[in-house]
């Protein structure tokens, strides 16, 4: 694929300006935008390319898995059950996640291992307490686990530099959002809740960048 033309990246300038709109207007069209983008975008990057990457189809179920999750968590109106099914979605997600860094690499141990005991001390002394539903509990458990070991496995990834810290990021800006999320919902704690959806929506962004990137090393 000829890459001297910019015009992938005009796309992803699309999925900039959808998250602007998201931010702005809170309408699900535009949130759902900068993962829709990221699909079409990986799509298009298959299509065009002669050595098509399968591993890319685990991103593009991830994305997918992410506007449905993200549809059940917009809706849940205080329904810990729609709360549950929006984070089983996002499991399924980050399951995605995990499978094409794994293609592409392997575990980090050592930095899961570290990773884990952080967040499994942060769960069980902090969210733990403060989580009464234990379908809820169980399921935000599970969820907390798999992210850690999606960025393990991402952070162990031995593809070039800028696509592998690209991707890592954007794995990193989910825990992240997750994380915020956890103890605004949870805890109370609302005072970093501006940063949930930026962050969310630079996530995509930063992983369709990588994908793009290596299509381009790639030729």
């Amino acid at each position: 694929m000829d890459f001297k033309q910019n015009w992938i990246y005009a796309l992803l300038l699309i999925s900039v300006l959808l998250a602007a709109m998201a931010l702005a207007t809170s309408d699900f069209l535009y949130k759902s935008g900068t993962a829709a983008m990221g699909i079409i975008i990986i799509l298009i990057l298959n299509f065009k390319n002669n050595h098509a990457s399968r591993d890319s189809w685990w991103i593009i179920g991830a994305f997918i898995f992410s506007i449905a999750g993200d549809w059940f968590l917009t809706n849940k109106n205080g329904d810990d059950l729609m709360f549950s099914q929006g984070i089983a979605l996002f499991f399924l997600a980050h399951l995605g996640y995990l499978v094409y860094a794994t293609i592409n690499g392997k575990m980090n141990w050592r930095f899961t291992g570290i990773l884990l005991v952080a967040f499994l001390t942060f769960f069980f002394i902090l969210l733990y307490p403060a989580i009464s539903d234990k379908t809820l509990m169980l399921a935000t458990l599970i969820y907390l686990l798999v992210s850690c070991l999606s960025l393990g496995a991402a952070v162990g990834m031995t593809s070039d530099p800028l696509v592998k810290w690209s991707y890592v990021l954007g794995i990193f800006l989910i825990l992240f959002s997750d994380t915020i999320i956890s103890l605004s919902e949870f805890l109370g704690y609302r005072v970093l809740d501006d940063l949930i959806l930026p962050t969310y929506y630079l996530a995509h962004i930063s992983i369709t960048f990588s994908l793009i990137k290596r299509a381009e090393i790639r030729g």
